[in-house]
Order: structure tokens, then C-alpha cells, then sequence
């Protein structure tokens, strides 16, 4: 008998209605407060229009994922280090973002220092997570559920590489409006889903995720009235990343969070290709510039890009099941 899924679906009906009431009181503020955010220059023309929309919207993701998480959420370490992660990552995201704001410009933190930060974050979860009931390195294998892949003394470097792909997966991800929050809310619905099928305790924190960035969507959906900045992708980056090691399940992210490794590659590719060559692989990178610049409207790659995971996690629901 699988343990209820009410509380999931009660909490992500507490971060909707704190999201949508909190979007309409914040947004006024971040305005007054010149919050706003820098276009890039190299970026599509029609993107030009959006300087000065809001920022670090982010923070109303994590306020109202974390109103819901400690309202369903009673002596559960698990889900609290969901909660610790995500709010961790949305910490280092904040400062990248308001270092932005502050120089006028489109530079936060330097490279180095927001990978040395996210390592700090990834190591303290994982010796956190050691001393949990329930640790374990095995991972559980796409289609092949009944076995196990041990990962053995390389466990906290492999998790650690989950997290860094993970949110820099999201974060090139939230470069359209909607894109980014569209994409992640269908990654964790298949992650609510996957913790019900398994009685995982994190189970209540995926619904709160998912109640969040709904009543995110409402106004960060094209036209965008705000954007989730570093503030909301690291942060949910972090959160992916830490669901899906709870549950053992990160080989899932190759499927169910295709677009982050899609987008990711982009960038890869691009860089290597134009060292190579001085010539540029694709349009633009990341990839969903590209769909624009070969004339794709962008509500248009929004829709494409959220059934691409909407198949890949169909199919991380076969995964689960087995062949």
C-alpha cells in the first residue's frame, strides 16, 4: 500500500496560493528598487525589450516552496535536506544576482567562485546525507529497476557532479520566459510521482516545488512580468539534483531532464567547435537561442521544449517500471 500522496498535493496547493499572492506585492517593490534585468547584447533583438523587467523572482519560488515544506514537513531529515539544498543554492544565486544588479551589467560572481560555492553545498549534503537511514551508493538503473549500480568510494565526487550538471543545467535553461519554471515543473511532477511509487520521505517537498512554480508560471510566462534570475534556477537546479539522489535515481536525469543536458551540450559544443575552428557550431548558445534566431517565436520553443520533457518523463515512468 503506497503512503499517501495529500500531503505532496497540500503543500503544492500552499506554494501556489503564497506564490500568487506574494508575485503581485513583490514585483511593484523590485521595480521601485531598479531590480531589474541586463540583456544580454550578443542576444536576439527581440530580447532588447525585456531590459529593465524584474528580477530575482527567485525568491518568491523558495519563500513559497519553503512556507509549504515546513508547513507538511514534521521531523523528516530527508526532506529537510531537500530544504537546506535548495535554499543554499538559491543563496549563492541571489548574491550572483545582486552583484549583477550592482555593476549594471550581466557578471555576477566569477566562474571559479560559484563553482567553489556549489562544491560547498554538494559536499555538506552528502556528509549529511551519510549519516540518514537509508544511505546508500547503489543507484537505481533506467528500465532495469530490480538492479543496482554501485558507485562505491567515488560516491561523493559522482555527487557532486550531479549537482554542478544539475544547476547549470537549469540555470542556461532559464533564458526564455516560462522556459526554465515550464520545464522544471514537469521534472517535478515526475519526481513527486516517482517518490509516491516508492514511499520516499521527501515526497511532501516535491509537491511544495511543484505548487511554487505553478503560481510562478502565472507571471513568468510570456510576457514575462518577472524573471526567476540565478536566484530561482540555481535553486532548482539544487533541488532536482537532491530529489533524485534521495530517491537514487540520478541516471533518471539523462532522461526526465533531457532539456538541462540538451542545453548544457550546446554551450559545450559551441565553445569547443568555435576554439577549433573560430566558427560557431549553432546560431547562438544555449540552444533555445538558436530556435529564435532561425525565426521560432518564443512562446513556440517554450511549448516545444515542455513536451520534449513531457515525453522524456513518460518515459522515465517506463524506466521506473522496468522492461
Amino acid at each position: 500500500m503506497h503512503s499517501s500522496i495529500y500531503p505532496a498535493l497540500f503543500a503544492a496547493l500552499i506554494a501556489f496560493i503564497a506564490n500568487i499572492a506574494l508575485c503581485p506585492m513583490m514585483i511593484p517593490s523590485l521595480i521601485k528598487l531598479k531590480f531589474g534585468q541586463n540583456i544580454r547584447e550578443d542576444g536576439p533583438s527581440s530580447h532588447h525589450k525585456k531590459s529593465g523587467t524584474p528580477t530575482m523572482g527567485g525568491i518568491m519560488i523558495i519563500i513559497s516552496f519553503l512556507l509549504a515544506a515546513l508547513v507538511v514537513v514534521r521531523d523528516n531529515p530527508h526532506a529537510m535536506a531537500v530544504v537546506g539544498v535548495t535554499l543554499a543554492f538559491g543563496v549563492i544565486g541571489f548574491v550572483d544576482d545582486f552583484l549583477k544588479i550592482l555593476r549594471k551589467q550581466n557578471l555576477g560572481l566569477r566562474a571559479y567562485q560559484k563553482l567553489v560555492a556549489q562544491l560547498v553545498v554538494a559536499v555538506g549534503f552528502v556528509m549529511f546525507w551519510q549519516t540518514l537511514p537509508g544511505y546508500t551508493s547503489e543507484l537505481i538503473i533506467p528500465f532495469f529497476p530490480e538492479m543496482r549500480f554501485d558507485v562505491g568510494f567515488m560516491f561523493p565526487a559522482f555527487v557532486c557532479l550531479v549537482f554542478l550538471s544539475c544547476t547549470n543545467g537549469a540555470n542556461l535553461t532559464d533564458g526564455l520566459d516560462g522556459l526554465a519554471a515550464g520545464v522544471t515543473v514537469i521534472i517535478a511532477t515526475f519526481f513527486m510521482f516517482a517518490a509516491w511509487i516508492m514511499q520516499s520521505p521527501v515526497l511532501p517537498v516535491t509537491g511544495a516545488a511543484v505548487g511554487s512554480l505553478l503560481g510562478f508560471l502565472l507571471f513568468n510566462a510570456h510576457p514575462a512580468r518577472i524573471f526567476m534570475g540565478d536566484t530561482g534556477s540555481l535553486a532548482l537546479g539544487g533541488f532536482v539534483a537532491a530529489i533524485a539522489l534521495l530517491l537514487n535515481m540520478p541516471l533518471f536525469l539523462v532522461i526526465v531532464a533531457i532539456i538541462y543536458v540538451i542545453e548544457s551540450l550546446s554551450v559545450i559544443i559551441q565553445v569547443v567547435y568555435f576554439k577549433l575552428t573560430r566558427r560557431r557550431f549553432f546560431k547562438m548558445a544555449p540552444i533555445h537561442h538558436s530556435f529564435e534566431l532561425s525565426g521560432w517565436p518564443e512562446k513556440k520553443v517554450v511549448a516545444f521544449f515542455c513536451v520534449i520533457t513531457a515525453l522524456a518523463c513518460l518515459l522515465g515512468y517506463l524506466a521506473i517500471m522496468g522492461v
